[in-house]
């Protein structure tokens, strides 16, 4: 999934957190009402203006976040 149309960085929105693009919803937001066990259906529900993709290019931003900031722990 290219998330890259879909996520956008504004230094003047939401403190230059990642947003959906043309929406003032965070990445984090998505993120956290996924992890607290709402549905795909309850999300899109409570924010209309959401797409499934939408959804699914905030799980592919935080995925690629997580393997470019994830550092091996050093052998001793």
């Amino acid at each position: 999934m290219n998330y890259r149309n879909l996520i956008t960085i504004e230094p003047n929105k939401r403190g230059g957190k990642s947003c959906i693009c043309g929406l003032r919803i965070t990445v984090y937001e998505v993120l956290e009402y996924l992890a607290s066990e709402m549905t795909e259906a309850e999300i899109l529900d409570d924010f209309p203006d959401l797409t499934r993709e939408d959804l699914k290019a905030c799980i592919a931003y935080a995925a690629d976040r997580e393997r470019r900031f994830t550092i091996a722990p050093l052998s001793t």
